[in-house]
């Protein structure tokens, strides 16, 4: 993770913020992007997706939170998946129910290329 990339993460108002940038689970700048810019309800762009509907901080604290589980393959990818369950509703999957599972999916190295409310079909 570079330089830039922790400066910006360490303003955050998340506790343990180091447990995002462990060797085997990464949070990366681009990949909050992706996260806020298609799961976050405030941004109306990709109306089919899950919708996360807890403050942003809130769902840096979940993820981190993910990263105690094993991940497992995701079957027909490259990619590893960790399903979190939260104490309550974090949002909405992409069918529009209340949900409070958070799918996390991340490559081979750790690096997180995606979470979302809900779980992979």
């Amino acid at each position: 993770v570079s330089d830039l990339a922790r400066r910006l993460f360490h303003q955050l108002p998340v506790p343990d913020k180091k447990r995002l940038f462990r060797r085997g689970y990464c949070l990366t700048a681009p990949a909050l992007a992706h996260i806020l810019e298609r799961h976050y309800y405030k941004i109306a762009r990709h109306p089919g997706a899950g919708k996360f509907t807890i403050p942003v901080a809130d769902i840096l604290h979940q993820l981190r939170l993910a990263g105690d589980l094993a991940p497992e393959p995701v079957p027909g990818s490259l990619n590893y998946k960790r399903v979190w369950e939260a104490e309550g509703t974090v949002g909405f999957d992409k069918e529009g129910r209340p949900t409070a599972f958070i799918t996390v999916l991340t490559d081979a190295g750790g690096k997180m290329v995606t979470a979302f409310p809900g779980m992979i079909e």
